[in-house]
């Protein structure tokens, strides 16, 4: 993984660039899509919410240094989403990840989300990184033990038990 320019990451396989205005049709499109987007937090998005989330995905950036992807095939083909956001429920900053079903297994969510997870630590300093997904959401969850990550909590919400996930990063560990 490289991080090609301030906010851009490249991996063997993906081409990862700050969400922009250019990005709005292919995210609206993903985020209507309950294959795509029903499982993560708040669910499939109309056009409107798709647009008034990326405006903040947008500032994110620029007050952070670290926020939402689009991720690209490197021959540009949008793939999906993924990246760092402040978690409304006060756990921290969240890793977040959701590709087309076309995109899936065969291992681009582990990459992409493997990148930002070291971005997030490595590039963005951040010492505590959380996610989480639904117990029954295996695939995410085999995502996340695969990159690193350790359940830490579980929760209920909306009837569903939800675990957290963490990555905690020591810039000088101890010798």
């Amino acid at each position: 993984m490289s991080v090609t320019s301030a906010w851009s990451v490249q991996t063997a396989r993906l081409r990862m660039a700050p969400v922009g205005y250019r990005d709005l049709r292919d995210l609206a499109a993903l985020k209507a899509n309950p294959l795509a987007f029903a499982q993560m937090l708040g669910g499939v998005r109309g056009a409107q919410q798709t647009a008034e989330e990326l405006a903040q995905d947008i500032q994110n950036w620029g007050a952070y240094g670290y926020g939402m992807w689009s991720v690209r095939a490197l021959r540009g083909r949008f793939l999906g989403l993924t990246g760092l956001m402040h978690r409304p429920d006060g756990r921290g900053v969240g890793l977040r990840f959701a590709f087309w079903p076309e995109a899936r297994g065969i291992g681009l969510a582990r990459e992409a989300a493997s990148a930002a997870l070291h971005y997030a630590h490595a590039t963005a300093g951040l010492a505590r990184v959380v996610a989480v997904a639904a117990e029954q959401n295996y695939a995410s969850r085999m995502v996340l033990g695969s990159i690193g990550m350790v359940e830490v909590e579980r929760f209920t919400r909306d009837g569903v038990l939800r675990l957290v996930y963490q990555s905690v990063w020591e810039a000088n560990p101890p010798p």
